[in-house]
């Protein structure tokens, strides 16, 4: 029933075509795995592999470095349908193929792409983005990890919190300070071996959600790596690297968001209409129909701008400020449809049985990361030029 009524009606074929093939993926691989990677808090490493021989790792990379060669949209069709079975394993799989594969893609050497891309697009290699640290969450720039030059090689000192993957990881891509005293401006990228002396996962943390994703502290003490491992041939373009795949990034949150809701809303459209109350169908009470249509409302609203942004980024326009809108706004909207859905719910909607619990769980995560919704709202009110910078 669900999947018959609920789904976009405005793709192209190919697109459509392309959905239902990821759809089918993940119910067949995901699905089955992911009662026990909830449980056990273990991303299912062959999976990477399994993304990895289809090209849906880096989906939107260009095929010469061993990427999908897709465009943004068709990303966000795969994004969408990953989420929708289970959120956590997604987000460990689009860390992979995302940000980390994108920043190696953009700015690493030939000889970078073949020692870390290449096999992280294949599976072979886990990375994570070791950005985070206690004190510098959305200002990125605070970051305090430094990377002092030593001849032919750098020294990696400091420690990072949050980081997706990294309990699994081969490799980390480091930002650190190569210049401390000019803020913003002294930050690089580098490629770290997870196995390099000093380079440690202290710490796996439990997480309210998003359980099936591996998430850790890295400890880094007199990591010495050689300059080679720096992307980019200067010291101080680290920040302008990441700002230009920052809007990239958040742009899949509106396909994560959506994956999610629609999840809930296929959940909660067959219970309500198998739960009777006071001798009804709870499906048959007007206040239920109203919630079910604006869940579906909020969620083709989320998935159309999500599309629109994405088809926008693809032909290279500046979207910085669209891209935060779509995280702010399509997170903020989730928060509503789940809200809703446990609701209707009832009682069932706080046990894990039905599941939907979960998704509330998953879903709480979209308002903090890859920007705080109340950082992106300032910086948007700054790029569209609506208040003085001075």
């Amino acid at each position: 029933m669900a999947d018959a009524r609920y789904q976009p009606k405005d793709e192209a074929a190919e697109l459509t075509e392309f959905r239902a093939t990821v759809r089918r993926f993940a119910e067949a691989e995901i699905r089955p795995r992911a009662a026990q990677a909830e449980a056990t808090g273990q991303t299912p490493r062959e999976l990477f592999a399994q993304v990895g021989k289809l090209g849906w790792l880096g989906i939107n990379l260009d095929e010469s470095l061993g990427g999908g060669g897709a465009d943004k949209l068709t990303e966000m069709v795969f994004i969408e349908e990953l989420c929708r079975v289970n959120a956590g394993i997604a987000g460990a799989l689009m860390i992979q193929g995302g940000i980390t594969a994108e920043i190696i893609a953009h700015h690493g050497s030939t000889e970078q792409q073949e020692a870390f891309l290449r096999p992280a697009l294949r599976g072979e290699k886990i990375a994570c983005w070791a950005l985070t640290e206690a004190e510098a969450g959305s200002d990125a720039a605070a970051i305090r990890t430094t990377a002092r030059r030593e001849g032919d090689d750098y020294v990696l000192d400091g420690y990072k919190v949050f980081i997706t993957n990294a309990p699994i990881a081969d490799f980390a891509v480091v930002h650190a300070k190569t210049r401390p005293e000019a803020g913003r401006r002294g930050m690089n990228v580098f490629l770290v071996e997870m196995d390099r002396p000093g380079m440690e996962c202290v710490r796996t943390l439990k997480k309210c959600g998003n359980r099936s994703s591996q998430v850790g502290e890295l400890r880094l003490e007199n990591v010495r790596v050689p300059a080679s491992a720096m992307l980019g041939k200067e010291e101080g373009t680290g920040m302008n690297m990441m700002k230009s795949l920052m809007a990239s990034g958040r742009i899949t949150y509106g396909a994560r968001t959506t994956g999610v809701g629609q999840a809930a809303l296929e959940k909660t459209a067959a219970y309500v209409n198998e739960r009777r109350l006071f001798g009804e169908r709870l499906a048959q009470m007007q206040l239920t129909q109203t919630k079910l249509a604006r869940m579906a409302m909020h969620l083709d609203v989320m998935r159309s701008y999500t599309h629109r942004v994405a088809g926008l980024y693809d032909r290279n326009l500046d979207v910085r400020a669209e891209s935060s809108m779509v995280k702010v706004f399509c997170s903020e909207q989730l928060q509503t449809i789940l809200f809703d859905a446990v609701q209707l719910h009832g009682g069932y909607g706080y046990i894990e049985e039905y599941g939907i619990e979960q998704l509330w769980r998953d879903g709480r995560l979209y308002t903090i990361t890859e920007g705080a919704n109340e950082a992106l709202t300032l910086n948007m009110a700054r790029v569209l030029g609506l208040v003085d910078r001075a």
